[in-house]
């Protein structure tokens, strides 16, 4: 039961949706509950319509911040991207500040679904308060404007029957429940308690450690109206973007701080995912690998379906265990996607054909999905032939490969097929001389490096790719060629491309050769030319501003070391 007694006052004109007001006073009195139910005459309080809509935006900008001057700026910025806005009163650092907020969204009443939360810390949130005060604050949420609340379903269970209706009369009722560190078992049982009462939407939030588990979230969004289906984790994210694809009301995108693992940015989602027009027709591909969260692919192949203004979608997709990647292919309806570390190898017995050059060179970085069947392909090659043929004659050349696996193998093949001479180095010497027998090159031990020339050398390896920048395959010393090649685009710069331009040895980015591949997938899945040079923008534009930021964070801690 609520905590406190619940003593209600007529309301004087404050708002037009309901007639009652809340003050908490006291001990808990079942006389007083009783007497709200005598005073309201018996009867619901509420005319509810028979389709409420939860926002009509496919986007909820979510608003969340200490102050409430930080919350209103945040608010403002949430109404340039959608209209529809969740305001979390519980990240408020207290009743009062709650209070200010407000009274000044009382005063600018924008035109938008406004959805207040005020989750307590039991639930997951931030409000320290009673249930008691959890519902006045909603109370006076709805009051200042807001036309939706959302109230967990730990706080709903502890509110006497008909509560609830008497006190939010015509204010809408969004009932969710949230599950941080697992998917309950019967979540038909948990959209039922969710259902029942007053309800006008459900919402069901729960981490998932695969997309078999987000996909049970979907099913239940697909079979309700008014369902806001949240997988969470980071294996689930794009499930999160494709909830509105699959059933979902909405998902939720922060302005600026994540109130929930796995959220993507409100710029990002709008931007970058152009979550506000996917429909059942928009095509999804996507990049797996383990690690995913660093790869530019998005970025860059968004960027690249925005320019030929295709109806398609590209999205990370961390993919732990291939088998549940692959059983989720058709019914999530994937189209098509990249493969990278460390899959490129391990598709292959998952693809019904495979393109003969790929199936030489023993890894996949693409896959359609055509007719049903998986086809696989292989485009780094191309990056590597369209980086280094306008810098040097290949024919001929003896170029030193550092890496054997999927992308060394890319590497070599396109080399040899070139005129060239692959000669392979790595740690596993017994893996450089296989990849130099299947490749008809030569096997080269770390320690002969030093004393060798080599018309170019080419980093095959994820030896100083982000966030482990300061790490290089090589020594300065090795370097004994007139031009070094790092496959890594992030970042452009690396320790290895540092190391050859201080000894005045020429250098190519691994960025020449992720846009040439990138473009080659996206003419594979699509048949249309790809916009490279926008593609090449958007990775270079994202590169600047990484390095911007790494600079500034640099300048803040020397600035903050003690001297």
């Amino acid at each position: 039961m609520v905590g406190d007694a619940l003593h209600i006052v007529y309301r004087r004109d404050r708002s037009k949706i309901s007639p009652f007001s809340a003050c908490l006073r006291g001990p808990q009195s079942a006389l007083a509950l009783w007497g709200c139910w005598a005073l309201a005459g018996g009867r619901r309080l509420r005319n509810r319509l028979e389709n409420q809509v939860l926002g009509r935006d496919k986007i909820c900008a979510v608003v969340a911040a200490a102050d409430s001057g930080t919350m209103l700026r945040q608010l403002r910025l949430a109404l340039r991207q959608t209209r529809t806005v969740e305001l979390r009163l519980d990240w408020l650092s207290g009743d009062r500040e709650i209070a200010r907020f407000l009274s000044r969204l009382r005063s600018i009443r924008p035109k938008a679904t406004l959805i207040a939360t005020c989750r307590r810390r039991e639930a997951g949130g931030k409000y320290s308060g009673t249930i008691a005060s959890q519902l006045a604050q909603l109370l006076e949420a709805i009051g200042a404007g807001c036309e939706w609340f959302d109230l967990e379903i730990e706080s709903v269970r502890q509110c006497p029957p008909g509560l609830l209706e008497i006190m939010f009369g015509e204010g809408l009722q969004l009932t969710s429940a949230h599950f941080f560190d697992r998917l309950p078992k019967d979540l038909a049982q948990v959209a039922g308690e969710l259902a029942r009462g007053r309800s006008d939407a459900i919402k069901i939030a729960a981490h998932c450690k695969s997309l078999r588990e987000a996909r049970k979230i979907f099913a239940i969004a697909s079979k309700r109206k008014n369902v806001v289906a949240i997988p969470m984790g980071d294996v689930a994210l794009p499930a999160r973007l494709l909830a509105v694809r699959e059933g979902s009301v909405f998902t939720y995108a922060p302005v600026e701080n994540a109130t929930a693992p796995g959220q993507v940015s409100l710029n990002d989602a709008k931007q970058l995912y152009r979550l506000d027009r996917l429909t059942h027709r928009t095509r999804v591909y996507g990049v797996i690998g383990n690690p995913v969260g660093h790869s530019l692919s998005p970025l860059m192949q968004n960027a690249g379906f925005a320019a030929r203004r295709l109806d398609a979608i590209y999205l990370p997709f961390l993919v732990r265990d291939l088998r549940d990647f692959v059983d989720s292919i058709e019914p999530l309806d994937i189209s098509g996607f990249s493969v990278t570390i460390p899959h490129k190898r391990r598709i292959l017995k998952y693809l019904d054909r495979c393109d003969p050059l790929a199936e030489k060179i023993g890894a996949v970085n693409t896959v359609v999905r055509s007719e049903g069947k998986l086809c696989g392909y292989n485009t780094d090659y191309v990056g590597v032939l369209r980086s280094l043929e306008s810098r040097m004659p290949l024919r001929g050349s003896r170029i030193l490969i550092v890496g054997a696996g999927g992308a060394a193998r890319a590497v070599a093949f396109a080399l040899a097929q070139s005129g060239g001479v692959p000669c392979i180095t790595a740690r596993r010497p017994a893996r450089a001389r296989a990849l130099a027998r299947a490749a008809g090159g030569e096997a080269i031990p770390r320690q002969r490096i030093r004393a060798e020339f080599f018309d170019a050398i080419v980093n095959a390896t994820p030896v100083g790719m982000h966030p482990r920048t300061g790490e290089s395959p090589l020594e300065p010393r090795e370097l004994n060629c007139r031009l070094v090649f790092d496959t890594i685009y992030r970042p452009k710069m690396t320790k290895l491309l540092q190391f050859a331009k201080r000894r005045g040895i020429e250098t190519v980015s691994g960025v020449e050769m992720f846009v040439a591949q990138g473009a080659a997938q996206i003419e594979i899945w699509t048949g249309q030319r790809a916009p490279v040079e926008a593609m090449r923008r958007a990775v270079l534009g994202a590169l600047v501003r990484e390095e911007i930021a790494t600079g500034k964070r640099a300048q803040q801690r020397n600035s903050r070391a003690p001297r």
